[in-house]
């Protein structure tokens, strides 16, 4: 018992002062105003945009000084979609731009009133989308920095001259038969212990049932002179009067209980002050379970036969305190416990077909028709769709303008859906592929999803043969990169300058009509494991060869669903690109040497050959001749350059030489001669050059292949040093710059070796 007792104390304790619905008066809410105006005065639109941009932040462009940018950012949508949910949603570049576009659309204090749909083919995760959504608005919306507040009345029973609780009369009324006197009953009432004002006997407490601000409670002529007065002249006083983010607060009119007190208090105590001092604000608590501020309809979830809802036993209580023959009438409807919140509907099907179409004239005109009455309704509707389901919503022209659909298709770039399989079969499940490969199953997906023709691909890029290296035939490989936002490094100049702003939103448009067909999320991760079942097993790594087997010869059903030759032409990527890392990780030529003979060539090209002439930059002595040049040319222009193409890149080195890199870059502008363009230029071709014949000497040395199958076992200490080291370096390069594991790095060379990678792509 006494650690029951501890526990308890311990629990009350933590406890102790934390009242995050407390109730304040008017003046103590405007002190708050005043202390936090952007945060007070939001509607729920308003809310939503800065909930959002809280948790996704402002984003990353990785082209910020590209003069053609379309501001196609990648945001990071783990902390809104992903973190701490049951079902994580993993938003793709595509629609979290696309997103982000809506969203900021409702900083603007003028929306118009709108039902966004989000619609998308079956099995794209739109109800996991809107329910993580609405997660992170109801932490966010009860959170200090999310927080508002709404009404509360306390009509005080000693000022309106009703100091006996109506709730107790019955109570009275038995007394006073039993004691035969009624002042003694009275007597209780007046009882020290029930004090008049203050507490739960002195006032009769009255919540807006629409959730109302308590700015609304200002006559609205009377605003723009209230806020005048309320702050000093500063920018966020200009912004208010000036700006429209809060021409709600101007504009906006309380419910009509809120409309009907104030009037009835006004008329029976004559001094706005009074009423005003029964104005009170609390928190508005958002609850999705119980419906307050958030409400999710699911199809199957019948209509309520009550359509009118009210409290007889606090409308008794306002007609004995007011005496004002049923003036305030507390009537409201369902959609009153979302104003200034969330109405959601969960598919447009079923019993949410008849609800969106009741939302139809309160979409339009923003009320509501509670019995006689009229109700403001300010909610954000949102709602998921089927597009087989669209056929529920036509005819109705003018409900249909009202809904802005935007799409969720399927993942359509491969870092996401590489997110997706991570999350379900474990963080480790890289470890079963080879580097790349991972990436290169989720791009057979994708390319079943994308449509196998481009018009904007095809008006950009009119000579798709010349990166047959790098991309298939329908250029859907370069359109995966750039709907992950990547321009690829190995478009040509001419390409790179071609993809203006113009092509680039009409690229980017495609994709509206693309993620609709295809392997969907729920056949991409049968597909994969299925995948990881047949090929993963005892420690084996799935190479590109396994993936390409898988979709051939184990399922080629699966085959037909992607565009023909995209996995011919994906292995080919994978071959060249794979090449390059093996020669990157071989690669260790003598930097300082390479320096020196591009600094002597760039002096010695100005030279008629036969000359003698010390280079300034090195301080070596040279003797210019054709061989000298040949020599450097060599190395810059490959072994297969003919004599007159060495001697019109010499010419070409030379006019830059003089007319930019020594005129303006050395004298001009004081730049080193290893930091100007010309060298870099140079550089970048010496490089290329040497790290495209590294493989030659081992490719002919078996004793290599042999080498690399048994690294790191006894029999590698029976090579010769120089294989020993050679083969060392290849491997530690590998797991260091491209992320192998030993077995990996050891699998992929010779992969490259036997599959006589450095033949198949020589130059």
């Amino acid at each position: 018992m006494e650690y029951i007792r501890k526990a308890m104390r311990n629990l009350a304790e933590s406890q102790r002062g934390q009242d995050p619905a407390r109730t304040i008066d008017f003046a103590e809410f405007l002190t708050l105003l005043r202390a936090h105006p952007e945060r007070l005065i939001r509607n729920v639109h308003q809310v939503f945009h800065d909930m959002v941009r809280n948790y996704v932040g402002p984003g990353i462009d990785e082209y910020p000084e590209d003069p053609e940018t379309i501001n196609f950012v990648d945001y990071d949508f783990d902390h809104l979609l992903v973190d701490d949910t049951d079902n994580p949603f993993f938003a793709d570049r595509i629609f979290a731009n696309r997103l982000m576009e809506v969203i900021d659309g409702f900083r603007g204090g003028t929306q118009q009133n709108k039902i966004y749909l989000f619609d998308g083919p079956p099995g794209c995760g739109k109800s996991t989308f809107l329910n993580n959504l609405l997660l992170r608005f109801e932490e966010y919306a009860n959170s200090e920095a999310g927080g508002r507040f709404e009404v509360v009345w306390r009509l005080d029973r000693a000022a309106l001259g009703r100091d006996v609780d109506p709730d107790r009369r019955p109570i009275v009324d038995q007394l006073a038969r039993l004691l035969g006197d009624q002042s003694s009953a009275e007597a209780l009432v007046e009882s020290p212990l029930e004090p008049r004002t203050g507490s739960r006997g002195g006032y009769v407490e009255v919540p807006c049932p629409s959730h109302d601000s308590p700015l609304l409670m200002i006559p609205k002529e009377q605003r723009p002179a209230f806020f005048d007065d309320l702050y000093a002249n500063d920018e966020f006083k200009w912004n208010l009067s000036a700006g429209k983010d809060y021409d709600w607060v101007f504009k906006d009119n309380p419910c009509t209980i809120c409309t009907s007190l104030y009037q009835s208090l006004l008329h029976k105590l004559g001094d706005p002050a009074a009423v005003f001092r029964m104005i009170h604000a609390r928190p508005y608590a958002f609850n999705r379970r119980l419906g307050e501020g958030i409400t999710v309809f699911n199809p199957g979830d019948q209509v309520v036969k009550q359509p009118v809802l009210t409290n007889p036993q606090l409308q008794q209580r306002i007609d004995n305190l007011l005496q004002d023959s049923n003036q305030v009438r507390y009537l409201f409807s369902r959609y009153a416990r979302t104003n200034f919140g969330v109405f959601a509907l969960m598919d447009i099907k079923g019993f949410n077909k008849d609800r969106l179409l009741e939302l139809h004239n309160i979409i339009s005109d923003g009320v509501h028709k509670v019995d006689d009455i009229e109700e403001n309704v300010n909610s954000l509707f949102l709602g998921v769709m089927n597009p087989e389901d669209n056929k529920n919503i036509r005819g109705f022209q003018s409900l249909t303008d009202r809904i802005e659909f935007i799409n969720i298709s399927y993942v359509l770039d491969s870092s996401t859906e590489v997110s997706i399989y991570g999350e379900i079969f474990g963080r480790h499940v890289g470890e079963s592929f080879l580097p790349r490969v991972l990436e290169n199953f989720a791009r057979v997906i994708i390319s079943s999803r994308l449509n196998p023709k481009s018009t904007a691909m095809s008006e950009w890029v009119e000579d798709p043969e010349k990166y047959s290296l790098y991309c298939d035939e329908n250029m859907l490989l370069l359109k995966m990169a750039i709907y992950a936002g990547e321009i690829p490094s190995w478009l040509d100049e001419e390409d790179r300058r071609a993809f203006t702003a113009k092509r680039r939103r009409k690229l980017i448009a495609e994709a509206e009509t693309e993620g609709a067909k295809g392997f969907s999320g729920r056949d991409s991760i049968d597909i994969f494991q299925e995948l990881l079942s047949a090929h993963a097993r005892d420690g084996q790594i799935i190479t590109m060869d396994t993936l390409k087997r898988f979709f051939t010869k184990t399922r080629p059903d699966l085959a037909k669903s992607l565009p023909e030759g995209f996995l011919d032409s994906l292995q080919r990527m994978y071959n060249y690109q794979i090449l390059q890392e093996v020669k990157e990780s071989l690669y260790y030529y003598n930097d300082e040497q390479i320096a020196r003979d591009i600094q002597n060539y760039i002096f010695a090209v100005n030279y008629e050959p036969g000359t003698a002439a010390t280079c300034p930059y090195t301080g070596d002595r040279l003797e210019i001749s054709e061989t000298f040049l040949a020599g450097i040319e060599h190395h810059l222009l490959g072994e297969s350059a003919k004599e007159g193409r060495r001697r019109e890149f010499r010419a070409e080195t030379q006019r830059e030489y003089t007319s930019h890199t020594l005129t303006q870059e050395i004298m001009v502008e004081d730049t080193p001669v290893t930091e100007t363009k010309l060298y870099a230029k140079l550089h970048n071709r010496y490089v290329h050059n040497l790290k495209d014949r590294v493989l030659e000497p081992f490719l002919q040395n078996e004793n290599f292949r042999r080498a690399l199958k048994d690294f790191d076992g006894e029999d590698f200490k029976a090579y010769d040093q120089k294989i020993q080291d050679d083969v060392t370096y290849l491997i530690n390069n590998l797991s260091d710059h491209f992320g192998y594991n030993e077995a990996g790095a050891r699998e992929v060379c010779l992969y490259v070796v036997d599959h006589k990678l450095a033949e198949e792509f020589a130059e």
